[in-house]
């Protein structure tokens, strides 16, 4: 796996999608080379959070903002119910993380692929949420998003094997 820098100067619209991508191939490089086993491992009690839980949990923010939001499509939880609403963290199984995995990368493209279809300026409305929202506020917001998640991977990954990276 690697992980390519974002532009120094560039474009917004590129400069914007060149961090979220870094930071998505930093949740990627957080995850490499680990078993199904080690990717279920709870290594910050008593927190349910695991490596394979963050990544379910960031497929389902890349749906919800993209696809939900963005594009207005209904679009059914992946891993969250009324009954288990950290279901994606709680119900992370070892025998599905390849499965979970392919099921990120392939909600990466989608948003991707949405994205595209606006302009930073366009807004969109969340369901049961007050206000407008932009393209451009949504790119930001994933950015944090991914940067918070990342660092709390960077200790889980760490506790695990010991790698610990940039």
């Amino acid at each position: 796996m690697t992980r390519t820098d974002p532009p120094n100067a560039a474009p917004e619209r590129e400069l914007l999608q060149g961090f979220l991508d870094y930071h998505r191939q930093t949740l990627l490089l957080k995850v490499s080379g680990l078993s199904g086993e080690e990717l279920v491992r709870r290594s910050v009690e008593p927190s349910s959070m695991s490596l394979l839980g963050l990544v379910r949990h960031l497929t389902e923010v890349e749906q919800y903002w993209f696809k939900t939001c963005l594009a207005g499509e209904a679009v059914p939880d992946l891993y969250w119910t009324a009954e288990n609403p950290d279901g994606d963290f709680d119900l992370a199984d070892a025998a599905e993380a390849e499965k979970d995995l392919q099921t990120y990368a392939d909600a990466v493209q989608e948003s991707d692929a949405i994205a595209m279809r606006y302009a930073l300026d366009d807004t969109f409305r969340r369901p049961r949420r007050e206000g407008e929202y932009s393209l451009r506020w949504l790119y930001i917001h994933l950015i944090e998003e991914y940067a918070r998640h990342n660092g709390h991977a960077d200790l889980l990954r760490e506790r695990i094997d010991g790698s610990t990276g940039e």
